[in-house]
């Protein structure tokens, strides 16, 4: 079989970059014939340095993809490595990337969506999705459905598979840890929430909760993981609804289960996810999960199996949830074990891996 490029120029670390970095180095220790092509000296790269993955580094912009001299650079490397196939994963490496594997002509030029936002009808991309991509990847059924939510004729459905992010369960559960919050007495229940301080995550909904449980005089604490541009605004409202002593910020957390074996609940505020790695991370560290039912939230979050779904922003729901689950010892033991099974059995990297290297075996051996 000839190679299969995983093309990603990304300097920053995301969902994209891990999901490549998984599944290349899965495939390489099996024996699958993978090369990365990464932005040198980015975050994927610096980890894959670490391997013996085979790479090759490259430099992508925007508008690179408008540059004819860049593009026919990258074809040429794609003949030289002599690719069956690339899989994309930014909308600017789709451009660049599947022009370029394109005039090299290569079969199956992939496009790896994992975020479940709508794509916008414009002419550029109905030119690319209707001209250079020959198959997309997408990380949940929600992602899939947003990519033919503004145009029914942008994309085949049927050319579109679904396979959910894989992970390392093994690995993540022999890690070890630190809590980054104690108790202040056993009778407490801690909240956990874990993300980028921005829009999309929507943690302010998080400080409603917080006003509403003290008011209900309900014993918590809630502990927020993560940095971002909204954190000077998430700290005013905690002083403007009178629950700094409710709420913890513990900063930028680099191993996720230092916040995990902290808490007892972890509540997802997201407005939506492609993919929502936390909740699948949760899980496996016992955590029940209340969440929105939105986006791909329904496709981990089981309603009363492995936890609850609510009705977005609904503070009054999400309180009742969070409460019922402390008062009711026995169904969070049951969500609890629900909620590590389904993961182990269902989103392991080694069942995801089988199912991408299934996935371009058929494709590439199409007729």
């Amino acid at each position: 079989m000839k190679t299969i490029c995983f093309f990603n120029s990304t300097k920053a670390w995301g969902g994209g970059e891990k999901w490549h970095f998984d599944i290349a180095l899965e495939l390489h220790k099996n024996n699958f014939p993978v090369l990365v092509i990464v932005r040198d000296q980015s975050a994927l790269h610096k980890r894959l340095q670490k391997t013996t993955v085979p790479v090759e580094t490259i430099k992508v912009e925007n508008l690179s993809y408008l540059n004819p001299l860049k593009v026919s650079k990258a074809a040429k490397l794609f003949e030289k490595h002599q690719l069956s196939a690339i899989i994309m994963n930014s909308s600017e490496d789709m451009k660049f990337a599947g022009l370029a594997a394109k005039k090299a002509g290569i079969n199956h030029i992939i496009y790896r969506r994992g975020s479940a936002i709508p794509i916008k009808n414009t002419f550029i991309n109905r030119y690319f999705f209707g001209n250079v991509l020959t198959s997309i990847l997408a990380n949940s059924h929600a992602t899939k459905k947003t990519i033919v939510q503004n145009n029914a004729d942008m994309f085949p459905l049927e050319k579109i598979t679904v396979i959910p992010n894989g992970i390392e369960t093994k690995t993540f559960l022999e890690t070890s840890f630190e809590p980054v919050y104690s108790k202040t007495d056993s009778d407490e229940f801690v909240i956990g929430n874990l993300g980028r301080l921005v829009y999309q995550k929507n943690q302010s909904f998080l400080i409603d909760v917080a006003r509403e449980l003290k008011n209900r005089q309900f014993n918590f604490k809630l502990v927020i993981g993560g940095s971002g541009k909204l954190l000077k605004e998430l700290q005013e409202k905690t002083q403007k609804l009178d629950v700094t002593d409710k709420v913890v910020f513990a900063g930028f957390i680099k191993n996720p289960k230092d916040l995990y074996s902290s808490i007892d609940v972890f509540m997802l505020s997201s407005f939506w996810e492609g993919f929502g790695y936390v909740i699948a991370e949760s899980m496996l560290c016992e955590k029940p999960v209340v969440a929105f039912d939105v986006s791909s939230n329904p496709e981990l979050v089981k309603d009363n199996v492995n936890g609850y779904l609510t009705e977005e922003n609904d503070v009054n729901a999400v309180c009742d949830k969070i409460i019922s689950l402390k008062e009711n010892p026995k169904t969070y033991k049951e969500f609890s074990q629900n909620g590590k099974q389904m993961i182990v059995e269902e989103f392991d990297i080694r069942i995801t891996v089988n199912r991408v290297k299934d996935y371009l075996v058929s494709l590439i051996n199409e007729k």
